[in-house]
């Protein structure tokens, strides 16, 4: 099959950028021609090494530019002849949709975010494929009709972006928690801040982690110095590989407000780390509800504070919870979100149509 996976860029920034990416690579290994049309970024170079083409359409919102890239992507698709055109962001959703229209060539789009209120345009695909269960049910309240949506959850294990990462654990303090991702209010560091405050009464030998940027950053490390016990909290900052991070942790936590299917609890369950998360969106599926991680409810920081206590009061308790976050491990396969959403490019064909590798 050819495929043509549209997005803005290919920065490093963005999870669901993370997402086209790894699908892009899986696709290719499943023995497809792919392709990646997007105003270029950090992941061209891994792209190529995986013989994934990339091609630049630059979809900067601006009126000369838009009308460019909507030349350029109907010439695209026109010279290409892609079977499938994936767009995975709202600009390259509605961007595509002409240039399909006029090929008749099917749009799968993929709602990576759902919290944006943007996220409803993505309904103008053939197909609307919703990272989490939380998010289909969140798109089919706004109007997406369920006989377009799919659930394919995210997951990142077996990832081109992690070919080669280094795997030695990273000498942490411990007991040691950590927390990655970017440093906004939706991530809710500060929930952690205030529960790891609380549990740091009972077991000051314990240590904070934190890897991760944002326009924040500075507001939450004055928040740390406020809690009493900053000298046990570490900003690791902004990292492009916080694996080793998380093969070094005991804990993982997650405290989001909002998370449609955050990629980096894949990542912690792969490392072996006790995961809590968030009661919230797609957190409780990529836990497997309950199963593999500890949910505690939003905006909680006592709740999230008797938690740690818990862990860090019985090392067993603590081994036990590493155990867990193995439970039905392979189901954060890349592998097994690539051969889904060919599933979903499937019923996307018209009849009669044959799937199978370009």
């Amino acid at each position: 099959m050819r495929i043509m996976h549209v997005l803005n860029h290919t920065r490093r920034l963005n999870g669901n950028v993370h997402a086209a990416v790894d699908l892009a690579c899986a696709q290719v290994k499943l023995g497809h021609t792919v392709c990646m049309a997007s105003g270029g970024g950090d992941f061209d170079g891994l792209l190529a090494r995986n013989r994934v083409e990339t091609v630049f359409v630059d979809q900067q919102r601006k009126p000369l530019t838009v009308l460019k890239s909507l030349w350029g992507l109907r010439r695209l698709i026109r010279d290409w002849k892609p079977d499938i055109v994936h767009a995975h962001m709202m600009t390259s959703a509605v961007l595509s949709v002409p240039a399909c229209r006029l090929s008749s060539t099917p749009l799968i789009t993929t709602v990576h975010n759902a919290f944006e209120k943007s996220a409803v345009l993505m309904g103008l695909g053939t197909r609307v494929i919703a990272v989490s269960e939380a998010v289909g049910k969140s798109m089919q309240e706004r109007g997406i009709s369920a006989s377009k949506l799919r659930v394919v959850l995210n997951g990142t294990i077996g990832s081109a972006r992690f070919e080669g990462r280094d795997r030695t654990p990273a000498s942490l303090r411990g007991p040691s928690i950590l927390f990655v991702g970017g440093l906004h209010p939706r991530k809710g560091l500060p929930d952690l801040l205030e529960a790891f405050r609380l549990a740091y009464k009972q077991y000051p030998d314990s240590h904070l982690y934190i890897a991760g940027g944002g326009p924040f950053e500075a507001a939450y490390r004055q928040l740390a110095g406020e809690t009493g016990c900053a000298s046990a909290i570490t900003f690791v900052g902004a990292i492009d590989e916080p694996f080793p991070y998380m093969l070094g942790a005991d804990i993982f936590v997650l405290p989001s407000h909002a998370d449609p299917a955050p990629l980096v609890l894949s990542e912690a369950r792969e490392a072996a780390c006790a995961v809590i998360g968030t009661d919230v969106d797609g957190i409780p599926q990529l836990l497997g509800f309950g199963e593999a991680g500890i949910l505690v409810p939003p905006r909680d920081p006592q709740a999230l504070a008797a938690v740690l206590c818990d862990l860090l009061a019985d090392p067993e308790r603590l081994d036990m919870w590493k155990a867990k976050s193995q439970l039905h491990i392979n189901n954060l396969t890349i592998e097994r979100v690539a051969r889904e959403t060919l599933s979903v490019y499937k019923s996307a064909l018209s009849p009669g149509t044959e799937v199978v590798p370009a």
